[in-house]
């Protein structure tokens, strides 16, 4: 008896040693959903495993998934770093990882830590050889040697975008009572889909029930850190694929075991409320530092629990690039009251035609209705073409973002604020989405995006965050300053000098008429398009007729790259009935072609059939999962 006592007493003291030097970490997230949670204060949604877990341990009142949609937003965790700062800012782009970098599960793994996913990854960087133990649908926290600290995510898919407009679909909330924000019109069609969104986020909600009742069961609780998130705002149009405070912002519970509390926030209590900005960016320095690994200072975020804990800060930050086959740039701040978004390219709308997007049956409504005249002002501000150059809302007094400030005096000082945070921060990450995607590519051989950014020589950012600020600014003034940039050696000068021009339409392309003409033969493709761009819609007759046939060659995936083909077809879509007299020479253009990654192969062919008034090919579904037992 006194032998079984010491043996059952030294395994005891073995798994409190092994427990003393680190804990397990177990994330649970779930897609397309914002705060709309109980313990969030939302009456209307049924959360209660989440909402438990918040009253024993914290929620974070302000998290910014730094993007909004899956993929840019997951390449920004895995990385610890920014997507524009990587060049994975776009929507299933492929592109390296920066020299000497590491994706966050490889230090787990070196630390000792057993890494699995189950199962969506869906980065923008290409994932390096032993990134994680196990990436599948089997993937488990259970299936780690004996004594082996853990890190686990499991990735809960059913409340993504595809699936709130599901049909049939057996209703636990009612959309007579749902609430319908200021931006979308009232109809049967916005009820419903908003409320099959709740109910999705209840199946999300019993998931993470389901994985922390496992993890109770396996009397792990104790030493197990546990993480709640979703990867960007809503699936409902304007909150996916926009970068305002509704595309952006997701739940973000944290619960620290008492074994653990030390490692925690410095905030945390039980059912404390955190006024701390935090965004996904932060999430990669964080696990390092709750383990216990100095964060290394290529990561662009900061750690908000363990060791290496900073001070919160003042702002977080969003972007936008492409979204499927659809171009912009936009960038946003928060401080938690105000948000800013600068549009890059004001003359496109929120609501470019994403093929998937419109297979919702509240955004094909919502557009039915502005163009029959019948939307408020603040339901046409989705529509709206242009958008204005900067925008800045105030989240106290306008929660759904529909009344710009940005012109208002009173909030000059604010804006300015804000407009500084943000090309501070283009300048510090040495942001490369300012550069047209191909542009990014070309750059880049040879090395990558990243690196690229960094070295002033192939990318000097300063130059390029002034003319990209200036051509976007709409300002009359600019226009001296865009004229000058047709003569600069360097491809994004004159790019932007020509995305200026075409932003000013029929005023622009007459005050910069030759220089427009010369540069719709230059050397880069980026700014013969923008060029032809600005000549097909705002030039003479005999200029259209002329800068039409260079859209369509430009155009042309056979002579061109995908990048360039995407850029011009894009142009071609906005020029609307202008367009008609290539609509033949349009048929007839290749829908498939070479490309850096597998992943770009649908978006010329859905851009040719939205011309080409044919139906496009499947949109963009969630990211395939890992087949079972595949690593």
């Amino acid at each position: 008896m006194k032998l079984l006592s010491l043996v059952l007493s030294s395994f005891v003291i073995l798994h409190s040693s092994l427990a003393a030097g680190r804990p397990n970490i177990l994330w649970l997230t779930s897609e397309d959903h914002g705060p709309h949670m109980g313990c969030y204060g939302d009456t209307y949604a049924t959360t209660p495993n989440v909402d438990a877990l918040a009253a024993k341990g914290m929620l974070f009142k302000h998290v910014w998934s730094n993007a909004p949609v899956c993929a840019a937003a997951r390449t920004t965790i895995i990385a610890g770093m920014y997507g524009p700062s990587t060049g994975g800012e776009h929507m299933r782009s492929m592109v390296p990882m920066p020299q000497g970098t590491k994706m966050y599960p490889q230090f787990l793994r070196e630390s000792g830590y057993y890494c699995t996913n189950n199962s969506k990854e869906d980065y923008n960087l290409a994932k390096p050889e032993g990134t994680w133990d196990e990436s599948s649908g089997n993937a488990s926290w259970k299936n780690r040697k004996d004594g082996q600290p853990f890190f686990a995510i499991f990735n809960e898919t059913c409340s993504h975008e595809s699936q709130l407009r599901k049909r049939p679909h057996t209703a636990i909330h009612d959309p007579a009572k749902v609430r319908v924000p200021a931006y979308h019109p009232d109809t049967p069609e916005v009820r419903q889909d908003w409320a099959q969104y709740y109910d999705k986020v209840t199946e999300a909600d019993a998931s993470a029930g389901k994985r922390l009742a496992e993890l109770e069961e396996a009397g792990l609780a104790a030493d197990t850190i546990i993480f709640f998130y979703a990867d960007h705002g809503s699936g409902m149009s304007r909150n996916k694929r926009w970068p305002c405070n509704s595309g952006l912002q997701v739940p973000m519970v944290v619960y620290f075991p008492p074994n653990w509390k030390h490692l925690a926030p410095k905030e945390y209590g039980a059912g404390v409320k955190s006024d701390r900005l935090v965004s996904f960016v932060d999430l990669a320095p964080t696990l390092l530092s709750i383990i216990g690994v100095q964060p290394p200072e290529w990561m662009q975020g900061h750690a908000f629990a363990g060791k290496y804990q900073t001070e919160p800060q003042p702002f977080v930050y969003g972007f936008r690039g492409r979204m499927d086959e659809r171009i912009d740039t936009v960038r946003s701040v928060t401080d938690g009251r105000f948000v800013y978004l600068r549009n890059y390219m004001p003359h496109l709308s929120q609501a470019q035609h994403v093929s998937y997007q419109f297979e919702t049956p509240s955004t094909r409504v919502w557009r039915k209705l502005f163009d029959e005249g019948k939307l408020t002002p603040e339901q046409s501000i989705f529509w709206k073409e242009p958008k204005d150059a900067e925008e800045l809302y105030d989240l106290q007094s306008d929660p759904d973002e529909v009344h710009n400030l940005a012109a208002k005096p009173e909030h000059a000082e604010t804006l300015a604020k804000m407009r500084s945070a943000q090309e501070s921060l283009a300048l510090k990450i040495r942001d490369a989405g300012l550069l047209p995607e191909g542009e990014i590519h070309q750059r880049s051989e040879g090395t990558t995006p990243y690196d690229m950014g960094h070295d002033d020589k192939l990318y000097p950012v300063a130059r390029v965050l002034k003319a990209a600020g200036s051509a976007s600014s709409m300002k009359p003034d600019a226009i001296a300053d865009l004229k000058a940039g047709f003569s600069d050696s360097d491809n994004a000068i004159r790019y932007w000098s020509a995305m200026g021009i075409l932003m000013r339409g029929k005023d622009g392309v007459a005050a910069a008429h030759d220089e427009m003409v010369n540069a719709a033969k230059d050397t880069s493709t980026h700014v013969q398009v923008a060029a032809n761009w600005a000549l097909a819609k705002h030039g003479s007759d005999a200029e259209r007729a002329a800068a039409l046939p260079e859209l369509v060659k430009l155009a042309n995936w056979s002579q061109h790259n995908v990048f360039t083909s995407m850029s011009a077809l894009n142009a071609i879509g906005d020029l609307g009935d202008k367009a008609k007299p290539i609509a033949e020479q349009l048929k007839a253009l290749p829908a498939k072609g070479e490309s850096p990654d597998g992943r770009f192969s649908g978006y010329v062919a859905r851009l040719l059939a939205d011309l080409n008034g044919t139906k496009p090919p499947v949109g963009e579904a969630p990211a395939k999962k890992k087949k079972k037992g595949k690593k």
